[in-house]
């Protein structure tokens, strides 16, 4: 049985006292290993969710555990040992003069040894694909890129989790794949995931399980074919399955579809299927 690496208890937040919530009376577990899948709609308490996850927002009310341990007075700075948070504009968090600086700030900070950071660096250039551009200046560099170094300047700091808040956003098909790819290798490596997107067909295919968030409250949570059979549900939220499940879900009768299809893989065999009967 997988162990319980975040779980968080009753949380409420408020950026005023006496102010609306933000988030309301959220209770939610990931276990070590999950690839989670964050959505919901604009304003809906993701990012301030996140953000409490780190320590950066601390609870109005409730408790927040990170590997067993409450995290309500541990530092920011000791917390990103453990989990590491990519925010949403990745030029936030760019400052050193080349790449390969970046990748080894946390690392050293962290008081790792010069030998190790380098092997790090090297490891985490060529799997993120960004080996070509060691020795140049991160702010010059693509958007897709840029969002690449921050990834792989987190990841270096070797945490047990890794938040990506909207790592796609502005990039074009092959680096949201790409981005994806690059948190995916991290969680087969034994770490653990959490992704907050807009982008229902990447929470399809790479996402074990999905929390949707809802005026600051959990609307549900499932695998994704749980989620994504509930169109109606959704709806809630703003938020539509992906394209090729509405295409299957539109064919039903034409195709004897019975089950929630996720990807065009999925819908090809039984179009296949309907052909060859």
């Amino acid at each position: 049985m997988a162990n319980k690496i975040i779980e968080v208890k009753n949380l409420n937040y408020r950026y005023m006292d006496n102010g609306p919530l933000c988030v309301n009376n959220i209770n939610l577990e990931v276990e070590e290993g999950d690839f989670i899948g964050i959505i919901g709609q604009n304003g809906a308490g993701k990012s301030t969710l996140m953000k409490a996850l780190t320590g950066l927002l601390r609870p109005s009310e409730g408790q927040i555990f990170i590997n067993g341990e409450d995290i309500a007075d541990i530092p920011v700075s000791v917390i990103s040992n453990t989990l590491g948070y990519v925010l949403q504009n990745p030029d936030r968090q760019l400052f050193a003069e080349t790449v390969r600086e970046e990748l080894a700030f946390g690392p050293t900070n962290q008081g790792v040894s010069e030998e190790e950071i380098e092997k790090r660096t090297d490891y985490i250039l060529e799997s993120v694909g960004i080996l070509h551009l060691a020795d140049e200046y991160p702010p010059a560099l693509s958007k897709g890129d840029r969002a690449k170094v921050v990834i792989g300047s987190v990841m270096a700091m070797e945490p047990k989790i890794i938040i990506l808040d909207e790592p796609t956003g502005g990039q074009d098909y092959i680096g949201r794949y790409q981005i994806m790819d690059i948190a995916k290798k991290f969680r087969e490596k034994g770490h653990t995931v959490v992704v907050v997107t807009h982008a229902m067909s990447l929470v399809a295919e790479y996402c074990n399980r999905i929390v949707v968030l809802c005026n600051g409250e959990i609307l549900m949570q499932g695998t994704s074919r749980e989620v994504f059979s509930q169109p109606e549900k959704l709806q809630q939220t703003f938020i539509r399955p992906p394209q090729i499940t509405e295409l299957a879900n539109a064919m039903k009768e034409e195709l004897h579809i019975e089950e929630t299809l996720l990807c065009v893989e999925e819908m090809g065999d039984k179009v296949l299927e309907h052909i060859e009967a």
